[in-house]
C-alpha cells in the first residue's frame, strides 16, 4: 500500500509538471502583450515597459517558467511583496495573488459542492436501492421513469424556474447568496439551499440510474445466488453482496463528478450568480489572464489528481480482491 501511493504520488507530481508547462507555453503562443492587457488601452510605451519588468515579462520564456514553477514550492517575491508558497504568480488584471485569488472563491465552492454532494447522494443512492429492491413493481416504474426525465434536465434550464418559484413569484427563499459557515450557519444554509436543491434534482436521478442498474447486476452474480440457495435472508444478501459489489463503479463517478465539482462548478455558479472557481476561471480566460488561468487550471488538476488516487484506494477497502500492486 504504502509502495502505490509513493508511486502516484510521484506520478501525480510529474502530471502537474507537465500540465503546467504545457499550459504555460500554449499561452504563450498568444499574440498579445499581456503588460498591455494588465496596463489597459490608454496606456504610455513607459508605463508598459515598467509593467512588463515588474511582471517579469521582459526575461526569456524559459526563465519565466522555471521562476513560475520555483515559486509553487518556495514562494517569489514581487514588487507587491512577497507570494508565500505555493504561489501562482500575481493576476495581470487584478494585481492580486492567483493563490490569494482562489483562496477567496474556493470556500463557496467548496460549500456548494459538498452540500449538493450529500444530498444526491443519500436521496441517489437511496432511490436506486429502492429500485432494485423492487424490481418489476409500480415503484421501480416511477422511480426510473422520473430519473429518465430528470437526467435529461440542465442547470442552465431548470436553476430559473426554480428561482422564479421560489424567489420572484412567492418570495419563500432570497436569491442564493454565500454566507461563510463560521459567520452564520444559519443563512450560509439557506442561502445555499436553492443551487443545492437544484444540483441534487439533476445528479440524484443520474446517481438513481447508475445504482439501479448496477445493484440488478450485481444480483445476477453466481456468489449472490449461491449466498441465496444457502438460505441467507434476502436483506443480508442484499446489502452484504451485492451492494458491496455495486459500489465499485459508483465510487469511480462520485470521483470524476467531485473533482469537476471542485474544479469549479461553472454553470451552477454563473446561473446563480455565485462568485467561485468556475467563475473566476471563466474571468481568467476572457481576460487572457496567463497567471490566473494557469492557477485555477493547476488547481483543479490537483483535485482530479487526488481523486483518482483516493478512488485507487477506495476499490481495495470496497473489494478486497482488488489488489494494489
Amino acid at each position: 500500500m504504502l509502495q502505490f501511493l509513493i508511486r502516484r504520488l510521484s506520478g501525480a507530481v510529474v502530471i502537474m509538471f507537465l500540465i503546467g508547462a504545457f499550459t504555460f507555453f500554449l499561452f504563450y503562443t498568444i499574440p498579445q502583450d499581456f503588460a498591455q492587457l494588465s496596463c489597459g488601452k490608454n496606456c504610455s510605451p513607459e508605463n508598459i515597459a515598467v509593467i512588463r519588468q515588474n511582471l517579469g515579462l521582459d526575461k526569456p520564456i524559459t526563465t519565466q517558467f522555471w521562476e513560475f514553477m520555483m515559486g509553487i514550492v518556495s514562494g517569489r517575491d514581487f514588487p507587491q511583496g512577497h507570494c508565500s508558497a505555493p504561489c501562482l504568480g500575481v493576476s495581470f488584471s487584478s494585481g492580486d495573488f492567483v493563490w490569494d485569488s482562489i483562496m477567496d472563491r474556493f470556500p463557496l465552492t467548496l460549500s456548494l459542492t459538498l452540500g449538493g454532494l450529500v444530498i444526491f447522494l443519500l436521496f441517489g443512492l437511496g432511490t436506486g436501492l429502492m429500485a432494485a429492491w423492487k424490481r418489476g413493481t409500480a415503484l421501480d416504474k416511477v422511480v426510473s421513469g422520473s430519473s429518465m426525465v430528470l437526467s435529461s434536465f440542465q442547470i442552465y434550464f431548470l436553476g430559473p424556474i426554480v428561482l422564479s418559484i421560489l424567489v420572484y413569484n412567492t418570495g419563500w427563499l432570497d436569491f442564493p447568496k454565500y454566507v461563510s459557515f463560521t459567520e452564520n450557519p444559519a443563512e450560509w444554509f439557506v442561502g445555499m439551499l436553492i443551487p443545492w436543491a437544484v444540483m441534487a434534482t439533476i445528479f440524484t436521478a443520474q446517481y438513481t440510474r447508475m445504482a439501479r442498474s448496477t445493484m440488478i447486476e450485481q444480483l445476477q452474480e453466481e456468489h449472490v445466488r449461491t449466498a441465496r440457495a444457502k438460505g441467507m435472508r434476502q436483506s443480508y444478501v442484499f446489502f452484504r453482496y451485492a451492494w458491496r459489489g455495486s459500489l465499485i463503479p459508483i465510487v469511480t463517478i462520485i470521483g470524476m463528478d467531485l473533482s469537476a465539482l471542485l474544479s469549479g462548478a461553472v454553470v451552477t455558479e454563473f446561473t446563480f450568480d455565485l462568485a467561485g472557481i468556475g467563475r473566476l476561471a471563466v474571468n481568467g480566460s476572457l481576460t487572457k489572464d496567463l497567471p490566473l488561468t494557469m492557477g485555477v487550471m493547476l488547481f483543479g488538476a490537483f483535485f482530479i489528481l487526488i481523486l483518482n488516487i483516493v478512488v485507487d484506494l477506495a476499490y481495495a477497502y470496497i473489494d478486497p480482491r482488488v489488489r494494489l500492486a
